[in-house]
């Protein structure tokens, strides 16, 4: 995990909405195609999914939001 995740999950967490890595880079100052990486990556290990077919869309899941907490165990962040 990277401090740009935790950011990326905090944001998604905090605005309750699906946003794409476009606006979530602009609110948090990354780079976009850092940020796309990383919701990619986020949403493979489970903390973020992908909610639209064709646009890359995110949001937090429940474990995201367990791993932010500290609720999460080592295993299920594995």
């Amino acid at each position: 995990m990277t401090r740009a995740d935790d950011a990326i999950l905090e944001l998604l967490q905090e605005s309750g909405i699906a946003a794409n890595p476009s606006t979530i880079a602009f609110n948090i100052d990354y780079d976009n195609r850092y940020v796309s990486q990383r919701c990619r990556v986020l949403a493979e290990n489970g903390l973020a999914e992908r909610v639209h077919e064709t646009k890359a869309m995110y949001r937090i899941t429940d474990l995201g939001e367990r791993y932010l907490s500290g609720e999460a165990s080592k295993e299920e962040l594995e």
